[in-house]
């Protein structure tokens, strides 16, 4: 069983940059990068909102330079899933992943959350080259074109409204007669001029050609008619899932299984810090997740550095074991 000052479960922007500030205070960190290093931001072709870079970057050059960063440090990186956690015994922390076993004395969370997906023929072969589940990050690129919005609630319509910043035209796909949002957004979206509505209407298949979305396949939920419609960006926004399965009753959460967190990015267990989306269910952007993960990182530095006559050496055999 391996022993670390500071575990990072999770490498998204929020754990990268955890991890850059762990590591330069001089704190033994393990970033346990799980599925994916980056997350979602890796899937993302073009990243033009992120600081210090004026011409734009990628979303895998962009976590590929944070983790390069870290590791300067000193932050080791293993590319394994994290299996079990028991923080029910406070710190030292138990953590397990595919292969390896690990007491952590601070454990940050950073593991994010996953937007739901409509598991559709075309979907993901062609996320980052015309599918998207973030306005903010990707309108900018359909400038003067035709846009679809995937979704009945308030986020649909709010980005829907969003994109007619961009778009020649936005066309909601909803598979229900009735919208789920707020009655204030429906006003909004039903007198917008470049706002068409698709109601009783799911999507079949996204189509692409030359590797981009170039159209998708649609039918009426109660005729069944089928058709083609042609469009340039397909943006799906039908909810995210916060990825906190992995902790079962350890951690407080929010009714919607986000992560409860205190104003210092603490979680409900003393020692235990959490950062990004995982905790936040509102702006979703790399910058704030990184944001988040430097005041969680610094909130666990502070911890350990109050706390740190009673650690035990790095070296010292580890004597608390799971239940």
């Amino acid at each position: 069983m391996k022993r670390e000052r500071v575990l990072i479960i999770g490498a998204g922007p929020a754990g990268l940059t955890a991890a850059i500030y762990t590591a330069r205070a001089q704190l033994s960190t393990t970033v346990v990068v799980g599925r994916l290093l980056g997350g979602q931001i890796s899937t993302t072709h073009e990243v033009e909102n992120f600081p210090a870079f004026p011409n734009g970057t990628t979303g895998p050059e962009l976590v590929e330079n944070m983790r390069a960063q870290a590791e300067r440090f000193g932050a080791k990186f293993l590319y394994e899933s994290v299996t079990e956690v028991d923080f029910t015994k406070g710190s030292p922390f138990y953590v397990k992943t595919d292969n390896d076993e690990f007491m952590a004395d601070t454990v940050i969370v950073t593991i994010g959350a996953n937007p739901r997906t409509l598991n559709i023929p075309g979907e993901k072969e062609h996320i980052g080259r015309g599918v998207s589940y973030c306005a903010t990050c990707d309108g900018f690129f359909f400038r003067g074109k035709d846009i679809s919005v995937i979704g009945g609630g308030d986020s649909a319509l709010q980005e829907a409204l969003f994109l007619t910043k961009f778009g020649k035209e936005v066309t909601i796909i909803h598979r229900r007669d009735q919208f789920r949002a707020s009655v204030a957004l429906q006003f909004r979206v039903k007198d917008h001029p470049k706002i068409k509505l698709q109601m009783d209407t799911v999507v079949d298949e996204v189509m692409g050609a030359d590797g981009i979305v170039k159209g998708m396949k649609l039918r009426n939920v109660k005729t069944g008619e089928t058709w083609e419609k042609p469009t340039d960006g397909f943006f799906v926004f039908i909810g995210y899932d916060p990825n906190s399965v992995l902790f079962g009753e350890q951690l407080k959460l929010r009714g919607d299984g986000y992560v409860v967190i205190d104003e210092m990015h603490q979680t409900s267990v003393e020692g235990v810090f959490a950062a990004g989306e995982i905790h936040d269910s509102l702006f979703r952007q790399a910058i704030t997740a990184s944001g988040d993960g430097c005041k969680a990182a610094l909130s666990a530095i502070n911890w350990i550095g109050e706390r740190e006559s009673q650690l035990q050496p790095l070296d010292a055999p580890v004597e608390l074991q799971p239940a």
